[in-house]
């Protein structure tokens, strides 16, 4: 291995050495623990310590860098205490994660740093909103994340990677290439012969990188951040390396030729680089035996501190608490002043306050810029707020929720336009993986709304008509918004923003244009977990949310011998099941109504609360009525069949005669 001495100055070699060895210490102390059954798991990084110690290095202590299970050497780099290493991986209360994930699955803004997920994917599009916000904010900061050769199979590196050459972001893409992902080879994992040759594909420059030279990785990614500072843009890099142990440790090597392993191993960046060093003066038996000394003691030390302390408590109050980041709520109250305007206008209104009265928030979507998005909301905004703020995004969901995600971790927020909900499906991992358990995880939150244009009724057929909020009710950590009426579409928009959790933000296509009502021109904000009580009566509850509460005012006001109470839910997450208990203690009789597919839905856990906590004050039995269990169809009379308005008159009917 040729290393080039003048290339880095002799004290930063020095420094670079003891930087590498610190985690190779340590994970050989891990291997030992994990025979002995003190760790559970352990992703070996032994033989790839340069490129996470000549990455690490390279970076200013102020920028972000997102590793992955095999990068050790960024956490030593970065000078976390060892006893807080050792507490996480045994999930202890001094780790990061409060004993709530494993491994290197953790952030630490005091580090900066911001682990991975098992997904990989995603943090290539957190590392671009991170960028993003560097970007607006002006500072001249890089951003450097991983990946393995494996990763870059993912549809995430491709999304990631061309949302960075378009927006011109200074992220450092650092492709691990160390020869196997788990088992599958490199030539089963990709066709070209270097992964760097996909840089240009994107206008990005690339380079090859020897990754077990330590002074070549951080003299290159030195001299190419400095240049990224000064000139923002991405810059991929592959660094060639070798996994010398397993995926983890329960896989072995095995099925790796031993011819392979054996030329590797001579090619190790530690063992190389101290001969290195040794024959230039640098380093001497002597010194080399003293920093191991160090090393050992620090270990010891740090170990004993991290098993002597208990094991995690177990505090079920706190385990709720923490799903959410605590959000304070403000009322601000509106004037006299109203107009009488559509939901859709409401929307566009309240979006457009809030752009306003928050500077750091930042709006995404497809074709939102110029044209304005395909309903119009964001008609003018450009104008108003300018393309910084108001981004044109390429058809790549999964790489804009995560961005988003890295905007938040970088103090900026965001909303993202999904142009139909139907499309949230190519986006749906970060989503319910990422933005919804990213603050119990490590107690990070995610500072985004995600709109929702959605529903039937418009003949738009299955791609373009569905109503997928039980998707998101069931994942814990998400908020879900559902208004039907303009005041509070708008109003709950304000409240969604200014909430600095993840919010699904539904808003019915069939009723953008289609409902008018008296909306106050101030900016005003709405509680979460309020139902609205439109009509009150003793004979029966009625309750629903979107159009479906439009479908139960048609039927009840065609027959006003009914006197029910109805019930807008408003917000299905948090959801007022208060009022529904109350109104169902008076009345007797519950009736659900949904547009979205019976099995699964909404209604279903509302009747079920319900036969659970008011069982005995029920006269009849719950009724859920929805649309049919199958795709969304296009014709109008296979739709209008599809849809349950006709159905939950019948029900409804039936339900007061028992």
């Amino acid at each position: 291995m040729q290393y080039k001495g003048d290339s880095v100055d002799k004290a930063m070699q020095l420094k670079l050495y003891q930087r590498m060895l610190k985690p190779r210490l340590i994970e050989e102390k891990m291997l030992i623990l994990l025979r002995q059954g003190k760790i559970s798991k352990w992703f070996s990084g032994i033989g790839q310590e340069a490129i996470s110690v000549g990455v690490a290095s390279a970076l200013t202590p102020d920028e972000y860098i997102l590793p992955m299970h095999r990068n050790l050497g960024v956490f030593t780099t970065r000078n976390i205490p060892l006893h807080r290493l050792f507490s996480q991986w045994q999930g202890k209360a001094n780790g990061f994660t409060n004993g709530r994930d494993r491994s290197f699955h953790f952030g630490t803004q005091e580090y900066k740093i911001v682990g991975m997920i098992s997904h990989l994917g995603p943090q290539l599009g957190v590392a671009d909103g991170i960028a993003l916000a560097d970007l607006l904010k002006n500072n001249k900061r890089v951003t450097a994340v991983f990946t393995g050769e494996g990763g870059t199979s993912e549809g995430d590196f491709h999304e990631s990677l061309n949302l960075a050459a378009v927006w011109n972001l200074p992220v450092l893409f650092c492709i691990e290439n160390n020869g196997y992902g788990l088992s599958t080879p490199t030539n089963e994992q990709y066709k070209c012969e270097n992964l760097a040759d996909k840089g240009p594909g994107y206008g990005m420059e690339s380079q090859i990188v020897d990754g077990n030279n330590i002074l070549e990785v951080f003299s290159t990614v030195d001299g190419i951040c400095k240049s990224m500072r000064k000139n923002p843009r991405p810059v991929l890099l592959e660094f060639k390396t070798f996994r010398m142990r397993g995926h983890e440790e329960a896989s072995g090597t095995k099925y790796v030729p031993q011819d392979l392993l054996d030329a590797w191993e001579e090619k190790d960046p530690i063992v190389n680089f101290e001969k290195f060093l040794l024959d230039e003066k640098i380093l001497s038996a002597h010194l080399i035996e003293t920093l191991k000394n160090e090393i050992y003691a620090e270990i010891d030390y740090d170990l004993k501190k991290a098993f002597s302390e208990q094991e995690i408590e177990v505090d079920q109050t706190k385990e709720l608490r923490d799903v959410y980041k605590v959000f304070d709520y403000q009322q601000y109250n509106h004037g006299s002043t109203t107009n009488n305007i559509r939901l859709i206008d409401a929307v566009s209104q309240g979006l457009k306050q809030s752009m306003d009265r928050h500077d750091n928030l930042v709006v995404m979507g497809q074709d939102i810029a110029d044209y304005g998005g395909v309903f119009k909301i964001t008609e003018g905004f450009v104008q108003t707020f300018g393309k910084e703020r108001i981004r044109n995004t390429p058809i790549c969901e999964s790489a804009v929720v995560s961005a988003a995600m890295g905007l938040s971790i970088n103090g900026v927020k965001s909303v993202m336009e999904m142009q139909f909900a139907d499309f949230v499906s190519t986006g749906f991992n970060p989503i319910v993986n990422y933005l919804a358990k990213v603050h119990y995880r490590w107690g990070e939150n995610a500072d985004v709304v995600i709109r929702m244009p959605c529903g039937a009724g418009v003949g738009a057929g299955p791609f373009h008509s569905q109503t997928n909020e039980a998707w998101f009710t069931k994942t814990p950590g998400l908020k879900v918004v559902y208004p039907a009426f303009p005041y509070d579409a708008k109003g709950l928009l304000a409240t969604s923003i200014n909430d600095p959790n993840p919010i699904l933000f539904f808003e019915h296509k069939g009723l953008y244009r289609s409902i008018y009502q008296e909306v106050p021109e101030d900016y005003y904000t709405l509680p979460f977990g309020k139902a609205a009580l439109l009509k009150e009566g003793s004979d029966i509850t009625v309750v629903s949310y979107g159009l479906g509460v439009h479908w139960a005012l048609d039927i009840l006001k065609d027959n006003p011998d009914i006197k029910a109470d109805l019930l807008d839910l408003r917000t299905l997450q948090p959801m007022d099941m208060d009022a529904i208990y109350t109104s169902v203690q008076k009345t007797g009789k519950l009736i659900i109504l949904q547009e979205d597919s019976l099995f699964g839905g909404v209604a279903s856990d509302i009747s079920a609360l319900v036969m659970e906590n008011c069982f005995k004050f029920l006269d009849a039995p719950v009724m859920r009525v929805a649309s049919l269990e199958t795709p969304i169809p296009f014709a109008k009379n296979l739709e209008n069949n599809y849809l349950p308005k006709e159905r939950f008159a019948n029900e409804l009917f039936r339900l007061l005669a028992y």
